[in-house]
């Protein structure tokens, strides 16, 4: 049994190290190396080309290098009784923790307000009002997102398709109870998955029921952001600005107007990352789970994309 692994834009040399660590007996090649193609099983792929991981004849399951799997959904050539697996790594969930918690205490705390006050000497004490945030996506990463800031006492609420309960965070699920979900959002962090039922979701529809003044902190995908219309309603004074990670195009291009929009803050797609080190124990795992007949953590559900 092998495993391929398929990344275009990184090395996988601590992918291997820990891998061979775990599962010694697991043999491992980096695409285009694959070895015989009838002996792979299985692949760990980020934005595969199309038709390479339906080259693979008695491919057993599909393993996600990060915690979204468009790319591989999107792959019009994928089996579609393959199971796909979404990356679960506890250090992943912490980074995107720590930047979203980071990104809503530097609104909250008003802290472009008191750079600009020092570049000016200015002595003088932001107004600080109590912030609502709405977490909307409430996958594994929005959870931990939803707990912590409700730790550090935030009145949280949180939406998603179906709406599973989450301790301490008032949830809201379905189409019908959005409007209400965003009304009450003073910051809004979108965790959503990348879906055809998500893309453009955040329109100047659905931002303009966001109380005026409201915060945006995209930390999911570019495609979920309708670009002209956050500029505009920032412009129009509607929202008070955003914090961006992710984009449309990456990267980011050097004439996109995020750059020079005031209120909106751009970072270059770092609020989270895969760590080889920890997340190899999930793959061995997904793997073991493959093999048994029995359902992996992180099965992704074809119909809802996630």
């Amino acid at each position: 049994m092998s495993l391929v692994i398929i990344r275009k834009t990184a090395s996988a040399e601590a992918w291997l190290e820990a891998l061979a660590r775990l599962a010694p007996e697991l043999r491992v090649h980096v695409w285009p190396d694959t070895g015989p193609v009838d002996e792979v099983e299985y692949v760990l792929s980020w934005a595969a080309d199309p038709s390479v991981i339906a080259s693979f004849p008695k491919l057993k399951g599909i393993l996600s290098l990060g915690a979204g799997v468009d790319h591989v959904l999107t792959d019009a050539t994928v089996p579609r009784h393959l199971p796909v697996v979404r990356m679960i790594d506890d250090t992943l969930t912490r980074r995107m923790v720590q930047y979203v918690v980071l990104a809503v205490l530097a609104r909250h705390r008003r802290l472009d307000e008191m750079r600009a006050n020092q570049a000016a000497s200015l002595w003088k004490r932001p107004s600080l009002p109590d912030m609502q945030v709405g977490i909307m996506g409430l996958g594994e990463i929005g959870r931990a997102c939803a707990e912590q800031l409700a730790a550090l006492g935030y009145a949280v609420a949180g939406w998603s398709r179906h709406g599973k309960p989450v301790p301490g965070v008032e949830v809201h699920a379905g189409a019908e109870q959005l409007p209400a979900f965003l009304s009450r959002s003073d910051i809004l962090v979108c965790l959503l998955p990348q879906t055809a039922a998500t893309a453009n979701v955040l329109d100047r529809g659905t931002l303009s029921m966001l109380p005026r003044g409201a915060y945006l902190i995209n930390v999911a995908r570019g495609d979920h952001v309708v670009d002209a219309d956050l500029i505009a309603l920032v412009a129009e004074e509607h929202l008070s600005g955003a914090t961006l990670d992710a984009f449309r195009k990456e990267p980011l291009p050097p004439d996109h107007p995020f750059w020079t929009t005031p209120g909106i803050t751009v970072t270059p797609h770092v609020a989270g990352w895969t760590e080889p080190a920890t997340a190899a124990r999930h793959v061995v795992q997904a793997i073991d789970a493959i093999d048994a007949g029995a359902r992996p953590r992180g099965l992704v559900d074809r119909a809802t994309g996630y």
